[in-house]
Order: C-alpha cells, then sequence, then structure tokens
C-alpha cells in the first residue's frame, strides 16, 4: 500500500487521509521535494516523542499555516550530557502516533540512530553561533547544544522543511536553532509556538512525566513566580527582580535552584536596560529538572 501511495499524486492542500510514517528519508525527502516543486509548503516538528499538548500545539500551528506537516521522533543521543537521562528518557511510539493521527499530521519520520549518524557522532560539528551556547542551559548543560544544533541541522538535511516550528519553552534552544539556520543559509521560516501549561500553570514537558501528583502541584510554584514576576517589572530593577523571584521560589523546600536570570531577549546577555527581557530559570525537583521563562 505503501509503494502505491509513494506514486499518486498530491493535488488538494492536505489530501492525505492518514499519516504516512517513515523510517528512511530517501522516500521522505522525495515526496517533500516533489510536493515543494508543486508550490506546497511543508511544516516540519522535529521531536523526541512522549508527546503532549505542547506538541501537538506546533502541529496545530503548522496545519494553519502549511499545506502538509512532518513530525519526526528520535530520542537524539548526542544532546543528553547527562547519560542517565538518555536511558530514563520514555519511549511512548504508540501513544504518539495515536496523536499524531489525530492531529491530522500527514508525514512521520522515525529515523534510527544509524540513520542519523551512519558515520558516527562525531562527523558533524556545530556551527559558531556566539557566546549564546555557553549561558544558562549551555552553562549547566555542557554540549547540549551543540548536540541539538547536531541532530536538527542533519533533520533539516533529511526532511527539507520550508518552516519549522518549535516551542518557546525551550526559548534558548529556539533562539539558537534560529541562528543556526540563519548562519547556514537555509531557505527556512522559523516559528517560535507560545509555551502550552497544564491546568496548574505548570509548563508541558515530557518530563512532567516522571513527577508525582504532588510534585506537579508544588511545581505550580514556578508558574506563580513568573506571573509575581511580570506583574513587579514596572515597580523593580532587574536586580530586584532576581530577588524577588528566588524568595519565592525558596518557599517551596523541595526545590533546587539552579539559576534565576533576567537578561536581554535577543542576546541573552546580561543588560541594564529595563526593555526586551526574558526572565529563566531552571529548577531541580524530585530528580527532575524543569526550566520555564517569560518575556517580560
Amino acid at each position: 500500500m505503501l509503494a502505491i501511495a509513494e506514486l499518486k499524486p498530491f493535488k488538494l492542500k492536505n489530501s492525505l487521509n492518514t499519516m504516512i510514517s517513515y523510517k528512511s528519508s530517501f522516500y521522505l525527502k522525495k515526496k517533500i521535494d516533489r510536493l515543494k516543486a508543486e508550490g506546497n509548503k511543508i511544516g516540519f516538528i522535529p521531536t523526541m516523542g512522549a508527546l503532549h499538548q505542547g506538541h501537538i500545539s506546533l502541529i496545530e500551528e503548522a496545519k494553519e499555516e502549511c499545506d502538509f506537516v512532518v513530525c519526526s521522533i528520535f530520542v537524539n543521543p548526542t544532546q543528553f550530557n547527562n547519560p542517565e537521562d538518555l536511558v530514563k528518557y520514555p519511549r511512548t511510539l504508540k501513544a504518539d502516533s495515536i496523536l499524531l493521527k489525530e492531529a491530522k499530521c500527514d508525514f512521520l519520520f522515525l529515523p534510527s540512530v544509524k540513520t542519523m549518524y551512519p558515520n558516527g557522532t562525531a562527523e558533524f560539528k556545530a556551527p559558531e553561533v556566539g557566546e549564546i551556547v555557553n549561558v544558562l542551559e549551555g552553562e549547566h548543560r555542557p554540549g547540549h547544544f551543540e548536540g541539538v544544533m547536531q541532530v536538527v541541522s542533519l533533520l533539516l538535511d533529511h526532511v527539507n522543511p520550508s518552516h519549522l516550528y518549535m516551542g518557546l519553552k525551550d526559548f534558548q534552544q529556539f533562539a539558537i536553532c534560529s541562528k543556526m539556520v540563519a548562519l547556514q543559509k537555509r531557505p527556512i521560516q522559523m516559528r517560535g509556538i507560545p509555551t502550552v501549561r497544564e491546568k496548574n500553570g505548570v509548563a508541558m514537558s515530557s518530563r512532567n512525566a516522571r513527577l508525582s501528583a504532588p510534585e506537579r502541584n508544588k511545581a505550580s510554584l514556578i508558574f506563580e513566580t513568573l506571573k509575581l514576576i511580570e506583574s513587579e517589572k514596572d515597580k523593580l530593577s532587574s536586580s530586584q527582580l532576581k530577588v524577588l523571584a528566588l524568595q519565592n521560589l525558596q518557599k517551596e523546600k523541595a526545590f533546587t535552584i539552579e539559576y534565576i536570570e533576567i537578561v536581554d531577549k535577543e542576546s541573552l546577555m546580561p543588560t541594564s536596560k529595563q526593555t526586551n527581557l526574558i526572565f529563566l530559570c531552571a529548577v531541580w525537583l524530585g530528580g527532575v529538572r524543569l526550566i520555564d521563562n517569560m518575556i517580560l
């Protein structure tokens, strides 16, 4: 059936009745190249699986803007600076596929490590994008963003989309990938989609599955802190806001605060300006690392 579908011409927008999965990029890229030649826009959402409503919001945004949507699921070994995180990362392909079909995703790309890194993981060198990779997450997770750039660049080679969708919960990741795409002169439009939250304000993340119900309740203090900072941003300096955030987060004894920063939204570097800022934090709770941010 797939072989027949491969040869079937696509005339109408979103004309697929079901999602087609690929483990090899050869036929996927061939199909996408043909669709683009016919004038279609191709949206791409790279993921590591364990999908939730945050991922689905990316699919929905892509469906609004593009003619066909591709999602990839690949647990990338090069972006885990802690090997235990790679082992613990949830693999839920069956459930993920159901969610993607319900969201009317057109194509699912399921590459293996061998497909992505046929000559080993050291072959691709991440481009130089400046100090942005060494601050915040980069300081606490050395090598992480090099791995992210590595896999995103390779996925873009395989998929060749016209639009790339990423969530803004990982704001620094989006900023870095945007710089990389620009440096590589790829004809790809970047789309950053706002964070989707659970009912108690916790930013949706695949890691949340590792939190107990009481821990999820405690994690809501992070969003409460973001809202507090937003409400005080016109009254206090950046340094005062950081102190306020620290004091508020320290109310929860189960938290281990890794960093709290207020930086320039474009450069992600400290600034004396009071405008164009972003608040970012990373907090450990029950052995799970949670990140969040809010543009001020």
